[in-house]
């Protein structure tokens, strides 16, 4: 017999080897950081989207720390039975075909089904493919389906220091939507029958549903027989053009050349580098050019920012980004002592009205200020200029005398083989000092990307004073290590141009 999930039904839409994987090996599945944040935001999202009607009845049963199904579809059926306006999590089974559906909400002589996304975008066909999933598996257990709904976030709510959840909700009828999606449940669950009852792994080949917007969590699996470098870790190209390359056989970075293919200026630098030690690629004139444009005293910014699914703070919206930490080198003339400032907001406040000030206070009018893919600081210090407008003259100042250190190499005028297909300062850094354990981000302890960093802060709120402090340490010796790192390039970059 046929097992089956709603979740499992949405990899076989996907993808049917991913059905397959996570019944024969469920181990090789590998969960970055940005996906284990969307796992936890769909959580908390679930939890509070259960009172959108009010009051409600969960009927979610376990044995131990496991999920009880069989307990969980006999509460359905009784909470049903009485006639309960509101079921969440109402859980059925058809012939080993389960589901759990979000919000089952009566309506008239049956029942609703809402499904809740942590996203605010309700128009992905996976969602319609999910639905379309759970309508079957009810229609079948004998429930008159009504309609189908999606809940997602609210883009455009803003928080007023009261939350709303009818206002944060966006629920949108996808009836319509679904009916192409629900005339294939059938077919596609009998493809799981037939591929998951082989324990033959099933011959399917790299294509352009491995990506976005639907990343696939065993990417390193299927990908494992690829060349080193490949093709799919060229720099800027489409990930489509990089499948029809990759069918047609050019694989590998010697095949390219063999075919004679040509991309950009600095995809084919990268391809003549990893072919042959070429050394490093020095632009001097634009390089020099570049760094003429920069003047003292000369600052280098970094920020931390972390997300909310559910915003916290007075005029925030879901997921927006709170800029909470900050660090900044500067030198204030040629051949100056290299300084340091920095701030770090705590937990439990709205940081950036703190932040905003200590920013303005540290950096001057004018003065030349650095980053590194400066959209992002750029962006940050706009938000914050829309927020506080008693500050927002001196932010924008701020903002439009940002350069953006990552130029250089994006431009192709720094290149070393060990930069790869990546100009972010991760690759970029290691590649020009790869002796220099201070620049090693691995060496630092508690906190070594930005993804850890903005799941620590706000859980300090939560932890003892003395795991607090040791957190607090290692944020700022890791956010000061970020405009550390951007001083070295610059020196770097001086040193190429002379």
């Amino acid at each position: 017999m046929l097992y089956f999930s709603k979740s499992k039904y949405c990899g076989l839409w996907q993808c049917p080897k991913i059905a397959w994987l996570r019944k024969y090996k469920p181990d090789e599945v590998r969960f970055d950081d940005a996906t284990l944040a969307r796992m936890k935001a769909g959580n908390e999202i679930g939890d509070l989207a259960m009172g959108i009607f009010g009051d409600y009845v969960e009927v979610t049963a376990y044995d131990g720390e496991k999920i009880n199904i069989p307990q969980m579809i006999l509460n359905t059926k009784a909470e049903m039975e009485k006639g309960t306006p509101v079921i969440c999590e109402a859980s059925f089974d058809f012939g080993g075909l389960y589901c759990a559906v979000d919000i089952l909400r009566r309506d008239g002589d049956g029942w609703a089904i809402y499904e809740v996304k942590s996203s605010t975008h309700p128009d992905k066909e996976v969602y319609y493919a999910d639905v379309a999933y759970q309508k079957f598996v009810l229609e079948n257990c004998g429930v008159n389906v009504t309609g189908v709904y999606l809940v997602c976030l609210n883009g455009g709510y803003v928080f007023d220091g009261e939350l709303k959840l009818n206002e944060l909700f966006r629920i949108t009828d996808v009836s319509d939507a679904i009916r192409g999606e629900s005339t294939q449940v059938e077919v596609h669950i009998a493809l799981a029958q037939k591929i998951l009852e082989d324990d033959a792994e099933p011959d399917i080949d790299l294509a352009d549903r491995c990506h976005s917007p639907y990343d696939c969590a065993f990417w390193d699996y299927c990908s494992r027989h690829l060349p080193v470098p490949s093709v799919f870790d060229l720099y800027r190209l489409g990930f489509d053009i990089k499948v029809d390359l990759y069918r047609s056989g050019l694989a590998s970075f010697e095949k390219l050349e063999e075919a004679g293919w040509k991309g950009s200026a600095i995809q084919n630098r990268q391809i003549d580098h990893a072919l042959r030690d070429r050394g490093t690629y020095v632009d001097r004139n634009k390089i020099r050019t570049f760094l003429n444009g920069l003047s003292y005293p000369l600052y280098f910014l970094d920020f931390e920012t972390f997300q909310t699914p559910v915003p916290k703070y007075p005029g925030t919206k879901p997921y927006a980004q709170i800029t909470f930490q900050y660090s900044l080198h500067y030198v204030e003339r040629e051949g100056g002592e290299l300084k340091h400032k920095e701030f770090l907001g705590e937990p439990e406040t709205d940081p950036r009205r703190a932040l905003a000030e200590r920013l303005c206070e540290d950096i001057p009018r004018d003065a030349c200020v650095t980053s590194y893919n400066k959209g992002f600081e750029c962006g940050r210090i706009k938000e914050l200029a829309d927020t506080f407008p008693d500050l927002s003259e001196h932010l924008m100042c701020i903002r439009d005398n940002i350069v953006d250190l990552l130029v250089p190499f994006r431009s192709g005028w720094y290149y070393k083989r060990a930069m790869g297909g990546s100009f972010s300062i991760k690759s970029v850094l290691p590649a020009l000092f790869p002796d220099d354990p201070s620049l090693d981000y691995h060496n630092l302890e508690g906190i070594h990307n930005g993804g850890e960093a903005m799941t620590v802060f706000p859980a300090m709120a939560s932890m003892s004073p003395e795991e607090r402090e040791a957190t607090r340490r290692n944020l700022l010796k890791y956010c000061e290590l970020d405009t550390f790192a951007l001083v070295k390039v610059w020196e770097e970059l001086k040193r190429a141009a002379e």
